[in-house]
């Protein structure tokens, strides 16, 4: 374990400075990505300044649950997108074999070789959004509900990145994975919306099965004081716990791929 984290410094290094050989594009690729969110929130600020709001949240709110959103995702993401959604690719053309018998956790090397440092872009967005969006919203900002509001954010962020770990590490036994990234994104989509204004069945799927309701609704939620769908007073801990239990039903799940890996061979 020291040894693998010993060369996540060099992993990291490497991989930036392969990106920051070409700047301009790099550049122009967080501007598009920043331009995409910011026309889609804000075809949503229309709607909302025109109706009123969404299930009973306003622009001030969604403007908050909207950042949070994207800025679990994208610290999530960063340390797992990129990295496992190519693992299919390596498992069918056997470049995967090269990546177990380095003297480093394949986990590590996978994670750290390629961290995505793209998502600066949407980083940047969601934070500027954010700090505008806790001036407007009515909470009493105390040291506690900071503390929960960042605790809370953190374990949004290990929610995506352990989905997106089991379901690259899924191709080592499936071989095909990709179109688990597919449904992935369709729910994530969902996500940036209050929770409330699904059917019960999707509310329960979205908290169980497909836990995205944990990456943006659920923490906001109890910061805004609103109620949350089926979890109630257990909104709290469910929003802290959801996290360290992704990672860890995450990890088992690598380790069982692994260990049923069988080669490109089959």
């Amino acid at each position: 374990m020291s040894r693998s984290l010993a060369v996540v410094p060099h992993l990291v290094r490497m991989y930036v400075r392969s990106r920051m050989e070409y700047r301009g594009a790099m550049l122009l690729a967080w501007f598009a990505q920043a331009l995409s969110y910011a026309a889609t929130y804000t075809a949503i600020a229309l709607l909302l300044l025109r109706f009123g709001n969404l299930g009973g949240w306003t622009w001030s709110e969604m403007a908050l649950l909207l950042s949070f959103h994207l800025l679990a995702y994208s610290l999530g993401a960063s340390l797992s997108f990129t990295q496992f959604r190519n693992i299919e690719e390596q498992v069918r053309q056997g470049t995967f074999d090269a990546v177990l018998i380095k003297p480093v956790s394949p986990w590590v090397y996978l994670v750290f070789s390629g961290l995505n440092i793209g998502y600066a872009g949407h980083i940047i967005l969601a934070v500027g959004l954010m700090a505008w969006a806790v001036t407007q919203v009515a909470v009493d900002w105390s040291p506690l509900t900071a503390l929960y509001f960042l605790a809370s954010l953190l374990s949004a962020a290990m929610v995506t990145a352990a989905i997106m770990t089991m379901i690259g590490a899924t191709a080592l036994v499936w071989v095909r994975s990709k179109h688990l990234f597919s449904i992935f994104f369709g729910f994530w989509e969902l996500a940036r919306y209050p929770l409330n204004i699904f059917p019960v069945p999707l509310q329960i799927l979205m908290l169980t099965i497909a836990p995205l309701g944990f990456l943006a609704f659920v923490p906001v939620a109890v910061t805004l004081g609103k109620p949350v769908p089926l979890l109630g007073d257990w909104a709290l801990l469910a929003s802290l716990l959801a996290g360290p239990l992704a990672v860890l039903l995450g990890a088992l799940h690598w380790r069982h791929c692994i260990r049923n890996y069988q080669g490109a061979g089959g």
